[in-house]
């Protein structure tokens, strides 16, 4: 991993438009991700699928695709019989189809005479809860200690900060024991950076129930962090989020929200309407109010990122 790149993109001033859910756009073109491993099954059976969906995003103006490694775990590629060479070979190959969509994407602004854009690959780690499938990354309070988080984290984090995504989405934490453990680790890998994000119950306080000032001050100057922010979390608390974690950290602010939906652990299902509160006046806002990364998480689709885009490459 180089983050060389991705981080002077961070320094530049310059807001940097992500994707949208991946899920999202993998169900639109047909797939059946009612399984355990949600999209990571598709890494197997199924890749040139991942490689459409980033495109579709890269194609709407997305900057950075995050890749299809957020349910992918050792743990969970167990239980389907693949080995840890295995395991590995797929979280290898979850970085490698971001890159091929992106460079596919560059192919075709060459040939149409576009200018040239400097596009991101940001490898997904997903939280503990994401492994157990039971909506647990909505909730936190795991019961497990900070030394069981790094263990559960540390293997995963290795494989992908060795591969060359541009940067680690460690994404959708709940809670801050998980912050503090992936914090711990990065600086056991060489040149690994990571985002930390999380996922918040209202508009001060992780899905744990623990306030978001103490999820950023577990990361907050530890080597390799290089922004902090929230995710699949409903656009409405944004605003009041982005406040409190602009007053807590000179770090760069990530923030991709749900579409305001709620999941549905047991049927598996998202529930409620999105009403499109991920739009335009929602990134000018959460712009103004000092985030520099923007975008979207589940049920975000890359028409909504098409919407983003012109509303952020606007000059303040």
């Amino acid at each position: 991993m180089d983050a060389t790149a991705f981080r002077a993109a961070l320094g530049s001033g310059d807001p940097i438009l992500l994707d949208g859910g991946l899920s999202t756009q993998l169900e639109a073109q047909g797939a059946d991700l009612s399984d355990r491993l949600w999209s990571a099954r598709l890494l197997a059976d199924d890749p040139e699928a991942i490689v459409a969906a980033h495109l579709a995003f890269y194609r709407a103006g997305a900057r950075v695709a995050t890749t299809a490694s957020y349910q992918a775990t050792f743990e969970g590629f167990a239980a389907r019989g693949i080995d840890r060479a295995g395991a590995s070979a797929l979280l290898r190959a979850s970085v490698g189809l971001a890159i091929r969509a992106r460079r596919q994407v560059q192919d075709e602004d060459s040939a149409a005479g576009r200018p040239p854009v400097r596009r991101f690959v940001a490898a997904s780690v997903g939280p503990y809860g994401a492994m157990l499938a039971d909506g647990s990354e909505y909730r936190g309070n795991y019961g497990r200690s900070v030394a069981e988080l790094r263990d559960f984290h540390r293997d995963r984090l290795a494989v992908l900060a060795a591969t060359d995504a541009d940067v680690l989405a460690v994404e959708t934490i709940p809670e801050v024991e998980e912050a503090a453990a992936v914090a711990e680790l990065l600086p056991e890998v060489e040149g690994a950076a990571a985002w930390v994000s999380f996922s918040c119950r209202d508009g001060g306080h992780l899905c744990s129930g623990a306030p978001v000032e103490e999820g950023v001050a577990a990361v907050d100057g530890r080597p390799g962090i290089v922004a902090v922010g929230v995710n699949c979390t409903a656009p409405e608390h944004l605003d009041e989020l982005v406040g409190r974690i602009r007053a807590a950290t000179a770090l760069p602010i990530a923030v991709y929200p749900n579409s305001g939906e709620g999941w549905d652990a047991v049927a598996r299902c998202w529930t409620g309407s999105g009403l499109d509160r991920v739009d335009a006046a929602a990134a000018r806002r959460w712009r103004g109010l000092g985030a520099e990364l923007v975008g979207g998480c589940c049920r975000v689709s890359p028409d909504q990122i098409a919407v983003l885009a012109p509303a952020l490459a606007e000059r303040a």
